[in-house]
């Protein structure tokens, strides 16, 4: 099924609400003072060449705020300063020798790093608490109850910022940890959000995760939109088809810690649920969201075991491995996969998930996914579609702080209720998981673009209702096409 952009937004509806450059240009001053030193403007971050140091955006902005606070574009001197401090603090490839030669020295080391610590138990031994260090590949550093106490996420899922290390007898101890972390007051943000109109929102949104929102029609812009559902909202699992270089991982790299994007590699039943020899969690368990990316060639151990374990984790939230363990998560799961498009760029098999592994293409794993984002109706990645330094709207929130407010809003529930009287399917005989997708979908939208409550009928239906029922339904055609046991149901979801 193919649908147009007037489909989506017909002529009559807020399309012609996309802001024109003078009005983004004056956005920029209204960001930065409403949400001062948690707004910074995007230009500093690829002037900063930080990236070339491998960290993700949320830490390099960091680094900046750190270092050459400040608006505006950053100048070479600070520059300069900044690239200075980074070659101090931040490890590269070939310098994890040369620390642990200072470590052996007798040497304090300071390093920007993340850090993910664990306690092992073994029968007849004192628990160990270990830290992980794996840009300087050290697995077995010391680290102290109190930290452990004070930063319990080094034990969930880890945690960036700048540690303190010296040697032992017999080792290497974490001495002291300053963590990257954004405080989060989530009435501020919703107080905050009344001051922009929606499409204002909607730009601010686009630029802090560092495109151009001019740059996108507004079908276009939502999709960019629609890939933050699983930080907002809980077992939001998706899956986003687009061909080669749409910047399908860009988003997920750089938003947030709590986000893991796994990219190439073997993907293994202990990685992702559980390792029954040590009885550690997988990343399931210790991530708010896991990101397949290049799904289409990676490589699976056990394939039956994983497609076996994530029906179950995908339907109920229940993670276990051979009924060893058992324990609930609330994390997203999204696959990201190239496809072949055609010469009118759109996807060139009838079936969209033909090119994904056999395994995955099974109706009864791909019915748990809740969505299917079109990525092939986006540009292909490019430095006119990200901030530059010729668009009108450059300042935004802050991706550490972002971030957080995302995740936060999961536990805010006036959008769930919202979307439980709200959303209702037509049809003789709605499906129940059509049902219950759109819902959640639709109350996930409501909280990236409204996140104070406040909405009228008719915009919820423009920017969340339809959109979600958009995404439901690239996943019921495949359903539709491939298993006959779902032609009992309408083939199209609609609005009651």
């Amino acid at each position: 099924m193919t649908f147009s952009e007037t489909d989506f937004f017909p002529v009559d509806a807020p399309q012609a609400g996309l802001l024109g450059a003078d009005e983004l240009r004056a956005l920029n001053e209204k960001v930065a003072a409403v949400f001062k030193s948690l707004a910074i403007d995007k230009r500093r971050l690829p002037a900063s060449q930080l990236g070339g140091r491998g960290i993700p955006a949320y830490v390099a902005e960091w680094v900046l705020e750190k270092v050459v606070p400040g608006q505006g574009e950053l100048t070479a001197a600070e520059a300069t300063k900044v690239l200075e401090w980074a070659a101090k603090v931040i490890p590269g490839p070939s310098e994890q020798n040369i620390i642990k030669h200072r470590l052996a020295q007798g040497q304090t080391v300071k390093v920007l790093t993340p850090l993910q610590a664990e306690v092992q138990i073994k029968k007849g031994k004192e628990p160990e608490r270990v830290a992980q260090l794996s840009l300087l590949g050290i697995s077995d550093a010391y680290i102290s109850d109190a930290l452990l106490d004070e930063y319990p996420d080094l034990l969930r899922q880890g945690m960036w910022g700048v540690v303190q290390l010296g040697a032992l007898p017999d080792g290497v101890a974490v001495l002291s940890f300053q963590p990257m972390q954004a405080s989060i007051n989530l009435n501020l943000y919703k107080e905050a959000r009344k001051k922009f109109t929606l499409h204002e929102w909607r730009a601010v949104l686009l630029t802090t995760l560092g495109f151009d929102p001019s740059a996108f029609s507004e079908t276009q812009q939502t999709w960019l939109l629609c890939r933050l559902l699983p930080l907002v909202q809980k077992n939001m699992h998706m899956m986003e088809l687009a061909p080669k270089g749409t910047g399908k991982s860009f988003m997920y790299e750089n938003i947030s810690p709590k986000v893991r994007l796994i990219s190439g590699g073997n993907i293994s039943p202990a990685v992702l649920f559980v390792n029954n020899a040590s009885g550690n969690w997988g990343l399931l368990a210790r991530f708010k969201v896991v990101v397949l990316d290049e799904v289409q060639t990676s490589k699976f151990e056990k394939p039956e075991e994983i497609v076996g374990g994530l029906k179950g984790y995908l339907a109920n939230g229940k993670l276990t491995r051979g009924g060893l363990h058992e324990t609930a998560s609330d994390c997203g799961f999204v696959m990201l996969a190239n496809i072949t498009l055609d010469d009118e760029q759109r996807p060139l098999k009838n079936s969209l998930v033909e090119e994904l592994p056999k395994f995955l293409r099974e109706t009864a794993f791909l019915d748990r996914i809740k969505a299917l984002v079109p990525g092939w109706e986006l540009p292909k990645l490019s430095s006119r579609l990200l901030v530059s330094l010729d668009s009108p709207l450059t300042v935004g929130l802050k991706s550490d702080f972002f971030g957080d407010a995302l995740v936060a809003l999961r536990e805010d529930l006036t959008a769930e209720s919202y979307a439980s009287r709200a959303v209702k399917l037509g049809g003789k005989m709605p499906y129940r998981r059509n049902e219950e997708a759109v819902r959640s979908m639709a109350a996930g939208l409501m909280k990236i673009q409204f996140p104070h409550g406040e909405v009228s009928s008719e915009d919820f239906y423009a920017y969340c209702f339809k959109p979600a029922i958009r995404l439901r339904q690239g996943i019921w055609d495949e359903l539709y096409g491939l298993d006959s046991e779902y032609r009992q149901y309408e083939a199209l979801i609609k609005q009651a």
